[in-house]
């Protein structure tokens, strides 16, 4: 039997190689799920670059196996690119990448995480409700499209 690996929660930034390659997995699965590109929501490196943001990623120790980062938006922090490999699902990664935004989020003085999603994504619909995260009017590049849900969260 292969031994569990830690799963290390670390900084990085959006532009790195290795970063890159599990971000073409991020839209590809978003592709699959509402089509087109997965999500064209312009993003840039440098918006995730303290105190302007943080970008986070899971590596076990292998290979990346998970992403989230934010960025400021006004007061608050949007909540960005948020995902979980296929083969890490389930074991609980997606609420501790959540749970380490919020805290970066919280310590850079934001009053609260905002995020889009999108209605054919359930098992993100899920962890952010069980999370404290609430409905709020749409907002960002997709605001007023169909399947759009927005939420937030105070910190």
């Amino acid at each position: 039997m292969e031994p569990v690996r830690e799963i290390k929660i670390r900084r990085a930034e959006l532009d790195e190689p290795v970063v890159r390659e599990l971000l073409v997995d991020v839209l590809s699965e978003l592709s699959e799920r509402y089509g087109g590109s997965g999500d064209d929501t312009p993003i840039s490196a440098a918006e995730f670059v303290p105190p302007n943001g943080v970008f986070f990623v899971a590596d076990d120790g292998d290979q990346l196996i998970g992403c989230a980062g934010w960025r400021r938006h006004g007061d608050d922090a949007e909540l960005k690119r948020m995902f979980t490999a296929k083969a890490a699902r389930g074991r609980g990664l997606g609420r501790r990448l959540l749970a380490t935004i919020e805290e970066s989020a919280r310590e850079a003085g934001c009053r609260r995480v905002i995020l889009e999603t999108g209605d054919k994504q359930p098992e993100a619909i899920n962890l952010y409700e069980s999370a404290g995260y609430v409905r709020i009017e749409d907002f960002g590049y997709y605001a007023g499209e169909e399947g759009v849900l927005s939420y937030a969260k105070a910190l």
